[in-house]
């Protein structure tokens, strides 16, 4: 409950005190739960780790649920791809109805709709969700929510019925009177945004203006992005990171409205494991010991977070270190080092990978030359313009079990793959001089 306190004062200064009551309501809204995530690629993690990132996804629901009560919300909102496959495990869904559960117990309803990961095309075995949830249908549509202080609301969404929904979903909602909020749900992409995601459900801003509704709870993209304020249009992004392309805080927000439509947000941090990157900047000629001191004091200035990270450790200006310490970095020796001082406590800190940062002025000079390096920046170039790129990478895309997750290359990933490659061609040529 908002209060306002107005004071008003008329000519002979005597002023008179008025109290406004707003009646508000309070909602979480989250989206990309990825439950039961299989962190491919990450295997070799010690046992224990792994095992903690297996469980994330589950922890970072759990705790999107203990904020939902602690706040005494009036209901949740999970806006698409709770779920990471489209063929749900009985575990990952007796684990989400668990919490939905949790949820029902302390008289907060849920609102789901299904995205592209878990669209409703699969093939599951289905377990029946508790009273409190509603899944909404393939086809946008309202429901009547009342909340426990009786301000009502629309909330709108719709599920996906297979995978790719590449329609302009957004020209079948209509706003429908009989209520005092209208709330929308919509799992899709911002159209002409570039990035890894495909453009699902493709909407622009104009678009859901013209809706009219008091709040877009968006979900897709896994970066959290407030795209519009008043109405808030919102990307909670993902609650947990998967892989390193997703680092930072993940997380829900606590979202507060009054009956007027006045609206507050608050970041909730969910994450379990968070990704991060160290940057060893080195000035000048460096020894191994100062390279290894200077590591292992940046990760324990993470480790002072409170949080479990993983983080990969880039190793600027490289040209600083002897030949003999860049042998330890890139035949893995120094990684293990760093691993060997790490703890696998409840908050721990794990260098995952360490890779060489850019020498550009090296690079630059090898390329301008007219020596076979320039020959091998023009083969770079023109693989990128031919189908030989698609070739190489084909056998990755193509896989029974890896494609089911991966979503096709954008421009941006293409570029640094080529980038890279010609990077580790230049290094192994220099180290032949």
């Amino acid at each position: 409950m908002a209060v306002i306190t107005i004071f008003r004062y008329n000519d002979r200064n005597v002023y008179s005190l008025e109290v406004m009551v707003l009646e508000e309501i309070r909602f979480i809204h989250t989206a990309d739960l990825h439950l039961d995530s299989p962190f491919l690629g990450l295997s070799q993690l010690p046992e224990k780790l792994f095992s903690r990132l297996q469980e994330s996804t589950f922890s970072a629901f759990e705790r999107v649920v203990d904020t939902a009560i602690e706040k005494d919300v009036d209901f949740v909102l999970l806006a698409g791809d709770l779920f990471d496959g489209e063929d749900r495990s009985i575990k990952a869904q007796a684990r989400l109805r668990k919490q939905l559960q949790r949820l029902a117990e302390n008289n907060i309803f849920a609102f789901i709709t299904y995205g592209n990961h878990d669209h409703m095309g699969g093939d599951w075995v289905r377990l029946d969700m508790p009273e409190n949830v509603h899944v909404f249908s393939e086809k946008p549509e309202p429901f009547l929510f009342t909340a426990k202080n009786g301000v009502t609301i629309h909330v709108y969404g719709f599920s996906y019925p297979k995978r790719h929904v590449l329609t302009r979903k957004i020209d079948e909602y209509e706003k429908v009177p009989g209520a005092d909020l209208h709330i929308a749900m919509l799992h899709g992409s911002e159209e002409g945004q570039s990035g890894a995601h495909q453009p699902y459900a493709p909407f622009t801003i104009r678009e859901l203006l013209r809706k009219g509704m008091d709040y877009w709870a968006l979900g897709h993209i896994h970066k959290r992005r407030i795209l519009h304020a008043d109405p808030y249009i919102v990307y909670p992004g993902n609650t947990q990171g998967r892989h390193r392309k997703e680092e930072g805080e993940k997380g829900c927000y606590l979202v507060t409205m009054t009956k007027e439509g006045q609206t507050e947000l608050e970041f909730i941090e969910t994450a379990d494991v968070r990704w991060e990157t160290l940057c060893i900047d080195l000035k000048e000629a460096t020894g191994m010991t100062e390279l290894y001191t200077s590591c292992t004091a940046a990760m324990e200035s993470l480790g002072n977070m409170g949080q479990s990270v993983l983080c990969q450790v880039i190793i600027a200006s490289p040209q600083h270190l002897s030949q003999k310490v860049l042998k330890t970095i890139e035949n893995g020796e120094f990684i293990e080092m760093l691993q060997d001082e790490a703890f696998l406590d409840a908050d721990f800190v794990w260098p995952y990978r360490v890779e060489l940062g850019e020498d550009p002025l090296d690079e630059q000079k090898l390329i301008s030359d007219d020596t076979f390096l320039a020959v091998l920046e023009e083969a770079a170039n023109e693989l990128g313009r031919t189908d030989e790129f698609d070739q190489a990478v084909s056998g990755l895309f193509s896989h029974t079990y890896a494609s089911r997750y991966l979503d096709g290359l954008d421009e941006r990933q293409r570029e640094q793959l080529l980038h890279s490659a010609k990077k580790l061609v230049i290094r192994r040529l220099s180290e032949t001089d």
